[in-house]
């Protein structure tokens, strides 16, 4: 089966517009993340064979947010760690003391947003 031209080029343009808005949102995220995190706020728990880690990992290392990580396969603390806050899955970021299971910035932010000192709250 052939497709015809214009429906290929529609594929072409929503694929470009799809990636262009991910990369806006992308952008925007590490600006506010950068503006809230201060170093030793993120701390993310990995393991050495976990994908969305390394994507997380990173996109946090080119933005320049501050994180530590450990691996569960390396360290018994990390790995007592990751089982004390569920297990249920990794990256499990702690933000601020709080669990997060997977990359998820919108949350991160929150978190950041929610604890933000007095003074930038308002």
């Amino acid at each position: 089966m052939k497709l015809p031209w214009s429906l290929l080029a529609v594929i072409a343009v929503a694929s470009l517009a799809s990636w262009g808005w991910r990369s806006h949102v992308s952008a925007q995220d590490a600006r506010q993340l950068a503006a809230h995190v201060q170093p030793g706020d993120i701390r993310m728990i990995s393991s050495e064979t976990c994908g969305w880690c390394t994507t997380a990992r990173r996109w946090m290392t080119s933005e320049g947010i501050p994180f530590q990580e450990c691996f569960l396969e390396r360290d018994a603390q990390c790995r007592a760690d990751y089982v004390a806050r569920g297990g249920r899955g990794t990256p499990t970021l702690v933000v601020r003391g709080q669990t997060v299971i997977g990359f998820d910035r919108a949350r991160m932010l929150q978190i950041l947003d929610d604890k933000a000192e007095p003074s930038r709250q308002r």
